[in-house]
């Protein structure tokens, strides 16, 4: 376990340290989701009915959740390339811990979630948003997104290493996820959508998250909100982790 760590904190340095190189990625983290944030607030944000709640109010949790959700993006696209390149069979002449090289993956992707997060939050504080809990609530809203943004790295593992290249971990992943952030109370309350969408919308774990968000941050009925989002991220994580390891202990096995 001390080796698991001490492999795991310098592969999740090898991920940091390319960012700053890497503009393009930074956007991901940055720009794109503020962009995100002004257009829905002031595009559709009049169009939009929020009973309780002004719709900035009611949109930034959501869309810190959609944002969490695809943060993993990384996650897939490196391990995709690392597969492409050949340097997985590099890490294998090394002496770590196999399983290291994923848990540095999605330990990089808590910090790049944070700083998403603090875009986002400063983002919205501009625009008009305002906490109406306390500060316990609001840092246990932030745990919590990065709990369920950790799970989702998981899942993008698992997705990087089954695809054939970078390309077409984006597409899939893209495919993938887009859909479950937009059925969801993410941007719009579940109740305005058709059936079918709408019994989808209650059980989706992105609804669950925005709903505990809503309660953490906004002081909204919580109901089973906060302990199904634990719950669902714990769950994510038991199933999509344990299959992303021996994913990549095939691979580099071979």
């Amino acid at each position: 376990m001390t080796r698991l760590v001490g492999d795991a904190l310098v592969m999740a340095e090898r991920n940091l340290v390319r960012l700053p190189r890497s503009p393009d990625l930074l956007i991901g983290f940055t720009v794109q989701p503020v962009m995100f944030v002004l257009l829905f607030a002031f595009v559709f944000g009049g169009a939009i009915q929020t009973p309780g709640y002004d719709y900035v109010d009611f949109l930034i949790p959501g869309i810190i959740v959609q944002n969490i959700a695809f943060g993993g993006f990384v996650t897939a696209l490196g391990l995709a390339e690392d597969l492409t390149k050949g340097l997985i069979d590099r890490f294998r002449s090394l002496p770590t811990v196999r399983s290291s090289v994923l848990a540095g993956r999605t330990l990089a992707d808590v910090v790049t979630n944070s700083l998403s997060i603090c875009v986002l939050v400063i983002t919205g504080l501009i625009i008009g948003f305002s906490f109406q809990t306390g500060a316990l609530e609001v840092l246990a809203g932030v745990g919590l997104l990065l709990l369920f943004g950790f799970a989702f790295s998981w899942i993008f593992a698992l997705i990087g290493m089954t695809v054939s290249s970078p390309e077409a971990a984006n597409g899939i992943g893209f495919t993938l996820i887009f859909p479950i952030t937009f059925i969801s109370a993410a941007f719009v309350p579940v109740e305005s959508m058709p059936a079918g969408l709408q019994q989808f919308a209650e059980v989706n774990p992105i609804t669950v998250v925005v709903d505990a968000m809503r309660a953490l941050w906004l002081g909204a009925p919580a109901g089973n909100a906060v302990w199904g989002a634990v719950a669902w991220s714990v769950a994510l994580i038991a199933v999509f982790a344990p299959l992303a390891v021996a994913k990549y202990r095939r691979t580099a096995g071979r």
